[in-house]
């Protein structure tokens, strides 16, 4: 039988990867729902394309511009919080949760509570409710399958395996564009420069992630969640080839690793297939050919994000909360030529030090504490900026 997918931000990196891959096996997918942020034209596109029964764009003033590119096909239109629940409650048995930031968390807790198979590629709705997300999986029989390469390199090297017998979970880091760059130079850079990353293709939000060091920070945290270790178990290596997507040791010992080229194709397409696999475009490795793999330790005094990220897991899950919405409100000033590089971790450890907050009981708990942490931080860059 076909399984019926939503994609939820079809239209980011991850959503495009994601259809391509669904569009090449029309024998095996069935697209129920496709949701976007606000390209409208994107969106009717895929949605007409595909055979989508129903598209949702999450501005909702876009919405009649929608019904208008649909118009005469059999797909429905909706918009807004509600309409991107819907899109994630529905008919669909697998969804792609791929909407970029916070936004994501209310349409993926959606799918968690409705049972269904998810496929986590929205790190942010992890970090900021991960304890809440894997109880209302447990409570639901909802599948969680890690879309992020690192993470779905753990879950594949941990497939038949006891987690009492895991030691350790490494996670590789590419270093991203200013690895080896001087802190001088770095205070510079630009966001043209920042969001070029050397290995991946990804969208400006988790290039300068990528950069900072704090996607890994975050991934730390999504890891613990995902497999239930803590985070003095949890190791980070820079890995500038971006061959070995992360690593599992066991107690005897034994390092399992998983191996794939720079494309976010593969481990899509694991989750999609999962507990199958499928075929994929991507290009095959060639290790002759690499000849070398190099491992660094993390210079986590010119890169404080992973620093901070660790700090604020092992403080609680509130400071999770207050971490990540920091740091997108400290991103997007950046991107926008507010503040400097430099200045996003900087920015980000200042909101950590005025916010205390405890761990959230409920989903609007968080959304409460992410609202009024984008408020404190957005206050301190108007201030920096005076």
């Amino acid at each position: 039988m076909k399984r019926r997918i939503a994609i939820l931000g079809a239209t980011g990196s991850i959503g495009r990867s994601t259809l391509d891959l669904v569009e090449r096996s029309p024998d095996r997918f069935e697209v129920a729902a496709l949701t976007a942020a606000s390209n409208v034209d994107a969106l009717a596109d895929a949605a007409l394309r595909t055979g989508a029964r129903l598209a949702v764009i999450a501005d909702a003033s876009r919405l009649e511009e929608l019904r208008g590119k649909l118009q005469g096909s059999d797909c429905r239109a909706a918009a807004g919080t509600d309409g991107l629940v819907e899109a994630a409650s529905g008919e669909a048995d697998l969804v792609m949760a791929a909407i970029v930031g916070c936004a994501g968390l209310l349409p993926t807790m959606a799918a968690i509570e409705g049972g269904k198979t998810v496929a986590l590629a929205n790190k942010e709705a992890l970090v900021t409710a991960g304890r809440l997300m894997t109880d209302a999986a447990s409570r639901s029989g909802a599948t969680l399958l890690p879309v992020d390469s690192e993470h779905n390199a753990i879950f594949q090297c941990l497939a038949g395996s006891r987690r009492e017998d895991v030691s350790r979970l490494v996670l590789t880091a590419s270093g991203g564009p200013f690895r080896d760059v001087p802190l001088e130079q770095m205070r510079k850079a630009t966001p043209a420069e920042a969001v070029a990353h050397p290995r991946w293709s990804m969208g400006a939000k988790i290039s300068v992630d990528s950069a900072t060091l704090m996607n890994k920070g975050l991934e730390l945290i999504e890891a613990h969640h995902l497999f239930h270790i803590l985070s003095s178990r949890i190791d980070v290596v820079v890995h500038p080839q971006s061959i070995v997507h992360s690593l599992v040791e066991f107690v005897d010992g034994s390092l399992l690793a998983q191996l794939g080229s720079a494309d976010m194709r593969i481990p899509i397409s694991y989750t999609l297939a999962w507990p199958e696999r499928m075929d994929t475009p991507s290009k095959r490795l060639s290790l002759a050919d690499i000849g070398r793999l190099d491992f660094e330790e993390p210079d986590t005094q010119r890169f404080p994000a992973l620093r901070l990220a660790r700090e604020a897991l092992e403080h609680g899950e509130g400071a999770a909360v207050v971490l990540n919405a920091a740091n997108e409100v400290a991103v997007e000033a950046f991107l926008k030529g507010r503040i400097g590089f430099c200045e996003i971790a900087a920015m980000v450890e200042e909101t950590l030090g005025l916010i205390d907050a405890p761990a959230p009981q409920s989903v609007n708990e968080v959304v409460a504490l992410d609202r009024e942490t984008r408020e404190r931080a957005s206050a301190l860059i108007a201030e920096s900026c005076c």
